[in-house]
């Protein structure tokens, strides 16, 4: 019966899950696209401008992180979410259609308040369909929408550019959010007590299972003292600097290929692509073994170091060789990407469900605020320095911090097996 019921949760859910939030990172990225090609120039957009406009996205999706998973954890994720999809689809296609900076503005400080609803309420719906052995790859399926949209995103977006403009290539990827808010609402349920498409054995048997993990979970009273716990502080200020290098890299990376002699669009698209394809391997290879062996420290911090180091190198190699400089973009790339599932699935397991969505939105909240220093700090070092050398030190730095503070917060549980021996060799050492 629970391999029937997992399969059941799996098959319905998760395709829904992972294609509403493609969608919500089809809206957000396709502005680095824009950025590269011919939009600029026709709004009189400066570099400053440009790496603000990049930046401002993060900014309105910094504030209202812990609100929208307090309504989603005491309310509904499910109502939540539709609305928001309905609204970033307009302003996604709003964008095509505005005439000045300051517009442009406007409507990338809202997007930012609209999507960041999505990412809490996501997780938090998550928390009550999977089990603490299957949350890290459920969390994986719904960040691989991040990866896996920016791949063929990079692609699309090429071609729009190419045959459209960039008007009418927000305008047709806005179009589909709205469209997809009703299918949503059509198939999901915020609680499986709620799902008719279960029997009611297995209905019970989920909820069951997930009260059955909070007994194990020290009790917290309230957000104010969820914030004030060590771990999620430094998750936190981790959070922030992984964004940095994330976000700096995805906002980036078009404009840096594009930079190099005799790059076109099209052919930027392609290669902009390449480093979420080796994102999509690593996130999957990492959620399963991290759930297989219920250790989520040693799935993060390692991806982490290799990404900063392999920035660094391609800081390094510079124009010399561009070939080798790319390949190394594309291992930070992926290495970044591979560790969200396996992070996420922490915090559920540190604290009982009435605070742990609060605190995913307030770790969220914070890689979001790294977003846009990274977006905007990158932007103008490129701008200032006029190369990208500089941009590549300070996200490999961040990686770098990030690594370490992993390293130090997070727990490594012992498997059973190494509990019964820890405790036959304590029980030798007494009788000794």
């Amino acid at each position: 019966m629970a391999k029937v019921l997992s399969a059941k949760r799996w098959y319905r859910l998760m395709p829904v899950v992972f294609i509403t939030y493609s969608l919500a990172y089809l809206d957000r990225a396709n502005f680095s696209f824009g950025s590269a090609s011919s939009m600029a120039s026709d709004l009189m957009i400066t570099p400053a401008v440009s790496s603000l406009l990049g930046a401002l996205f993060f900014l309105g999706y910094f504030f209202f992180q812990v609100p929208g998973a307090a309504y989603a954890e005491k309310r509904s994720a499910k109502r939540l979410v539709f609305v928001s999809l309905i609204l970033w689809g307009f302003l996604a296609a709003a964008t095509g259609m505005l005439s000045d900076p300051t517009q442009l503005m406007i409507v990338r400080f809202m997007l930012g308040v609209v999507e960041s609803f999505v990412m809490p309420a996501m997780l938090v719906f998550l928390c009550h369909w999977f089990t603490k052995k299957e949350r890290s790859r459920a969390n994986t399926v719904l960040i691989l929408g991040n990866p896996v949209t920016v791949l063929w995103m990079s692609i699309v977006s090429g071609y729009f550019l190419h045959l459209f403009g960039w008007r009418m290539m927000f305008i047709i990827e806005g179009i589909p959010s709205l469209i997809w808010a009703f299918v949503w609402y059509k198939l999901v349920n915020d609680h499986p007590r709620q799902a008719k498409w279960l029997k009611k054995e297995e209905r019970d048997a989920i909820e069951e299972e997930l009260a059955a993990e909070q007994k194990g979970i020290k009790p917290v009273k309230n957000y104010r003292e969820a914030f004030r716990n060590k771990k999620v502080i430094a998750l936190c200020a981790q959070y922030f600097l992984w964004s940095i290098g994330v976000y700096g890299f995805m906002m980036w990376l078009p404009s840096i290929l594009k930079s190099a002699p005799n790059m076109d669009i099209v052919t930027t698209g392609w290669l902009s692509s390449v480093p979420y394809l080796l994102a999509i391997i690593g996130m999957v290879a990492a959620s399963y073994f991290s759930d297989k062996l219920l250790n989520r420290r040693d799935f993060v911090w390692p991806f982490l170091f290799i990404g900063a180091i392999a920035f660094y190198g391609s800081f390094l190699i510079g124009s010399s060789s561009f070939i080798i400089s790319y390949v190394l973009l594309v291992l930070a790339g992926g290495m970044m990407y591979a560790p969200y599932g396996p992070f996420f699935a922490f915090i559920p397991e540190m604290l009982p469900s009435n605070v742990a969505g609060g605190a995913m939105a307030l770790i969220n909240s914070f890689g979001a605020l790294g977003s846009f220093v990274g977006a905007f700090l990158v932007g103008l070092l490129n701008s200032y320095t006029g190369s990208y050398g500089a941009s590549y030190i300070f996200m490999a730095c961040s990686l770098l911090i990030a690594s370490a503070i992993t390293y130090r917060v997070f727990t490594v549980k012992k498997t059973t097996a190494e509990g019964a021996l820890n405790h036959d060799n304590n029980e030798i050492s007494t009788r000794a």
